[in-house]
């Protein structure tokens, strides 16, 4: 599986943004979105299995971002509205094809990773 983000740039405070991840076709059970900004950890943000009844998001972002994707064209989108400065980072998207309930939120759980695309927040 090859895994191709895009969508990052630059965006004042209370914008939008919407990332997508395009896949190379393969069937994998679940994907997720994480983050890691300057100096901190890489962090879980979203995630969704495959059919896409089970969504889950780290609490700051609930309310704000929404996980989706297109199995037309094998993308995933993270919609990311109201933005905040503390949202800036380098965004991740992921694949698995061991899609858990309690795993989701690991980055270890996944077995394929994107390269990664610069989100920055403006105050």
């Amino acid at each position: 599986v090859q895994l191709q983000a895009s969508g990052g740039g630059l965006v004042q405070a209370g914008g939008s943004l919407r990332l997508s991840c395009a896949d190379s076709g393969r069937i994998v059970s679940g994907v997720g979105w994480f983050r890691q900004a300057p100096g901190k950890e890489r962090e879980f943000v979203a995630a969704m299995n495959w059919r896409g009844d089970r969504k889950n998001y780290i609490d700051s972002v609930k309310g704000r971002f929404t996980i989706s994707r297109d199995n037309r064209n094998n993308t995933v989108y993270l919609q990311m509205n109201r933005l905040k400065p503390e949202d800036t980072a380098v965004y991740y998207c992921a694949a698995t094809t061991g899609y858990s309930s309690g795993r989701y939120n690991l980055a270890g759980a996944y077995d394929y990773w994107g390269q990664g695309t610069l989100v920055t927040v403006s105050s």
